[in-house]
């Protein structure tokens, strides 16, 4: 197995790579888009620098990465581009808007892309994952002025950090998103969406049957139940 380095967010560094591998293989079959972080924080906290540096890795390195693979997939008349986005690409909590945002945006830009791309061979696949068992919640970035000390919003910060500990406790292994990902691109047709994580399935289904208030209420509900036991 060979590693190549890739920073998505550097032209350059995107571009190098890609010709790195078609140079040795002179294709391209599967791509999955998977660099990402999440900014924690309130809006109102969240400075411009902030907001463009989420925006920078979560939806415009995977946009680098896919303009720069199309022709390669196109030539050749067949490629898979697999965009892994997240539960929070389909749902929000508080605190996670900037996060929510790029995933919402990659979402509807795989749903756009795969009509224009489809005519060419390449197939366009999302992966939905809930809570993984990664160094994602570790690598969690607070926004510079997310101070629960002196916030407004110090209170949900310190409940749904609570939330958030409890939910990774129970999340599945990152094997498992892997696993998703084969079955998705060894398909002869695969489905554009795959949902990786009961609990994360389970909300889906609990957002399709309720109201937009209903759904709201029940994700405040949790996040301040787990507030209160953790007080």
């Amino acid at each position: 197995m060979q590693i190549i380095r890739l920073d998505v967010n550097d032209d350059k560094s995107v571009k190098d790579a890609i010709n790195a591998i078609v140079k040795e293989k002179d294709r391209i079959d599967v791509v999955v888009n998977n660099a990402g972080y999440d900014l924690m924080g309130a809006l109102e906290e969240t400075s411009m620098e902030e907001l463009k540096g989420q925006f920078e890795t979560n939806l415009f390195g995977p946009v680098r990465v896919i303009q720069s693979v199309i022709p390669i997939m196109r030539k050749q008349g067949a490629g898979t581009i697999v965009n892994v986005t997240s539960l929070g690409g389909r749902i929000s909590f508080p605190l996670n808007s900037a996060y929510h945002a790029t995933k919402f945006a990659l979402e509807g830009l795989s749903e756009s892309i795969q009509y224009e791309l489809e005519p060419f061979g390449i197939k366009i696949i999302v992966i939905e994952p809930g809570g993984v068992g990664s160094n994602f919640l570790k690598n969690l970035k607070m926004v510079s002025k997310a101070d629960p000390s002196s916030s407004p919003y110090g209170s949900l910060q310190n409940s749904l950090s609570e939330y958030f500990k409890q939910w990774f406790q129970n999340a599945i292994h990152p094997s498992e998103v892997a696993k998703a990902i084969l079955q998705a691109v060894t398909s002869e047709n695969p489905e554009f969406r795959y949902v990786v994580e009961k609990d994360a399935m389970m909300t889906l289904e609990s957002r399709k049957i309720m109201s937009d208030r209903e759904f709201q209420d029940m994700i405040m509900k949790q996040i301040n139940l787990q507030g209160r036991n953790h007080s």
